[in-house]
């Protein structure tokens, strides 16, 4: 089991930047590709950031790419989004998400982002 707790978000101006965390309550690396998903109001969830179990490959939604990078600390066993540039559309709840394989994997309880223009 995996107890995932995302911080970070907040209301910010179209432009500005936020630093999303997600915090395991266990080593996660090497076993879990890590992502994050957010959900706008009225849409369904959407894949945002993906870092894979060894931390050596990222991949990015075509929406977010170029201005959003995930990455991990795994002495912290914490994972970031860092959100840059960003712009109205990218306000959601933004979920963290481990998993380990289809039948494995765990959520946080979501952090809200506002981006006001």
């Amino acid at each position: 089991q995996v107890q995932l707790v995302e911080s970070g978000g907040g209301l910010v101006q179209a432009g500005g930047s936020l630093r999303l965390s997600c915090a395991a309550s266990r080593r996660t690396f090497g076993s879990y590709a890590m992502r994050w998903f957010r959900q706008a109001p009225g849409k369904e969830r959407e894949f945002v950031a993906l870092i894979n179990w060894s931390g050596r490959s990222t991949y990015y939604a075509d929406s977010v790419k170029g201005r959003f990078t995930i990455s991990t600390d795994n002495a912290k066993n914490t994972v970031y989004l860092q959100m840059n540039s960003l712009k109205p559309e990218d306000t959601a709840v933004y979920y963290c998400n481990a998993r380990r394989d289809t039948m494995t994997q765990y959520w946080g309880q979501g952090t809200q982002v506002t981006v006001s223009s």
